[in-house]
């Protein structure tokens, strides 16, 4: 086995929403900033929410308008 290939590891890497630490978690990263967890997610809560990061819809929206499914 090769020395000095692997990255460093962390096994306290702390995860944070929205400003706050929600767990920590061994990653290759010191802290890691997510848009979304399991304690956010619809599907774990029960509760509907709409995320929209950096305007993703619009720009689907503006790529597949007009006649983009028409066939040729």
């Amino acid at each position: 086995m090769k020395n000095d290939i692997h990255p460093k590891y962390y096994p306290n890497c702390k995860v944070f929403y929205n400003g706050e630490v929600v767990m920590t978690v061994g990653a290759t990263v010191p802290e890691m900033h997510v848009d979304v967890w399991s304690g956010s997610h619809p599907f774990f809560t029960g509760k509907s929410s709409f995320v929209d990061s950096a305007g993703r819809v619009e720009k689907f929206n503006r790529k597949f308008s007009g006649n983009y499914f028409k066939k040729k």
